[in-house]
């Protein structure tokens, strides 16, 4: 099994390659450190699985697999990361990745990685958990689709939601403060609300 590794932190990174090169059925064909490397790696490499983190700079790990997921159906992208978000885990099943592990759980991994490869699913036992919550709130996320909201300008809705200026979105998003206030313009405008307040009330009421 040829398995490409995606992780920003390289001593993560590092360490992941040698405990699955321990394993003789797997060989890591490749190692990068963001989302964009991700998909160049694997569009060059071609491997069985593309194990990949979720936060990392220049473009995240859901941002990859949902670009790489249009280009190649058949990627078997699984993810590891140390966040339990339930946006990320939503977004995770709606791009069709094949599993959702946390890092601390590092004797699941290689079981995972072989699962996956078979064509299983893999989820840890805490996402298991929150599914059933979490297709609830996946069909809320559907129903924003229909107003024309996309998964930026969710991203942008909910970091209003917690108090977050223009600024502060700016840097999280790594997006211009200019591109922050035309994307707070078009939500504004698609949900037909008046200002950053009705905004953070909308998500409260209907996301959340």
């Amino acid at each position: 099994m040829k398995v490409l590794l995606i992780d920003d932190d390289k001593l993560v990174c590092s360490s992941l390659q040698i405990i699955l090169s321990a394993d003789p059925e797997i060989t890591v064909v490749g190692t990068g450190n963001n989302g964009k490397e991700g998909i160049e790696l694997y569009q060059k490499l071609r491997p069985d699985v593309l194990l990949m983190d979720i936060r990392m700079e220049i473009m995240s790990g859901l941002d990859a697999g949902e670009k790489l997921l249009l280009e190649f159906p058949e990627a078997k992208v699984l993810y590891l990361t140390t966040f339990l978000d339930d946006d990320y885990i939503i977004k995770a099943l709606h791009i069709g990745a094949k599993g959702y592990m946390l890092k601390q759980n590092y004797e699941s991994i290689i079981p995972a990685l072989k699962a996956v490869y078979m064509g299983q699913n893999v989820y840890g036992n805490e996402i298991v958990t929150k599914l059933p919550q979490l297709i609830g709130k996946s069909n809320e996320t559907k129903s924003l689709e229909k107003l024309g909201i996309t998964d930026k300008e969710l991203e942008i809705i909910m970091k209003i939601a917690d108090g977050l200026s223009n600024k502060e979105i700016s840097e999280i998003l790594y997006l211009s403060e200019g591109t922050i206030r035309n994307n707070i313009s078009t939500i504004l405008e698609k949900l037909n609300l008046r200002d950053r307040t009705q905004i953070a009330i909308f998500y409260y009421k209907n996301i959340r």
